[in-house]
């Protein structure tokens, strides 16, 4: 599969493999914190408090999320959901 790939343009199931092959290329790293993508994000970014009634219900819900541009639609990687959560609130991706 090549990447990246414009999100908005593909559905739920194509985003989900586009997220698994992501999470392949980086080695099941988050492309944000560099921690495990099975596991907890860094400590650093853990701490950031975020406002859950921001996102939508069941945002939580999946650990991996795929991060995208929101201006352009282009992917960018697979991150934690928490990683996802900062990204947006405190660096405004």
């Amino acid at each position: 599969m090549k990447l990246p790939v414009n999100y908005d343009e593909i559905d739920w199931k194509e985003r989900r493999l586009v997220r698994e092959e992501y999470v392949k290329k980086q080695n099941g790293l988050c492309c944000y914190c560099n921690r495990p993508l099975d596991g907890e994000p860094a400590p650093k970014i853990a701490i950031k408090p975020i406002k859950p009634q921001l996102y939508p219900e069941g945002f939580f819900k999946h650990p991996v999320h795929l991060h995208h541009n929101y201006v352009t639609g282009m992917t960018i990687g697979a991150v934690h959901a928490h990683c996802n959560a900062v990204l947006w609130e405190y660096e405004g991706e």
